[in-house]
């Protein structure tokens, strides 16, 4: 039922946001140099990796200096890219990603390599689902950027405090995740972005 939910609801919510997408190409394209999406090697279900879609919002090869963006006006982030990650829109394009099964509308975020190499074996059962667009630790932790700019070391504040603790909200979600559940989780991501 989950899968025939997010098939359905990923099918017309690229559909309806279209013009939105072609809106956001325009500006990002104008913007800056480089294409209009980001695609990065994720970990996704049965760790297996799959190609993500983003909204690209930061400079042509900026993961080179890290994978941690580190608060809301990291230098590596273009002007449109502001906005659009404020906004989450950078996201939307992982409709896409939902569509073809590599995702979920809901579900623990998909994580590069370099961290789920240094998950325990109880944290490497989020990766028992598909990994989703949104999730509760997303939206505990939906200022994430500016939690790790007020720290002395970025990288190692994500491995010993954040990481830990969205794993931790990530793996109660796997073993009650039901499609009620997943449909509270999404009207409750709306409401985080509205606010």
């Amino acid at each position: 039922m989950k899968r025939i939910f997010d098939i359905i609801a990923s099918g017309l919510g690229i559909a309806c946001l279209s013009p939105l997408f072609l809106i956001l190409a325009i500006w990002i394209k104008a913007d800056s140099r480089g294409p209009v999406f980001y695609r990065q090697t994720r970990v996704g279900r049965h760790n297996r990796d799959f190609r993500l879609f983003k909204f690209r919002s930061m400079r042509p090869n900026s993961d080179r200096l890290g994978l941690i963006t580190i608060g809301g006006r990291d230098p590596r982030v273009t002007r449109s890219g502001y906005y659009i990650r404020k906004y989450k829109l950078d996201e939307l394009p992982q409709l896409i990603n939902v569509f073809i099964g590599d995702m979920s509308l809901v579900g623990p975020r998909p994580e590069v390599r370099k961290y789920v190499d240094m998950y325990t074996p109880e944290q490497l059962h989020v990766l028992d689902v598909r990994p989703g667009i949104t999730s509760l630790a997303s939206i505990r932790y939906r200022n994430e950027n500016d939690i790790l700019a007020a720290a002395d070391d970025p990288d190692r504040a994500y491995i010993e405090q954040v990481m830990p603790d969205k794993l931790a909200i990530d793996l109660q979600y796997v073993t009650r995740a039901n499609l009620l559940t997943d449909i509270r989780i999404i009207f409750s991501t709306f409401s985080a972005i509205i606010r």
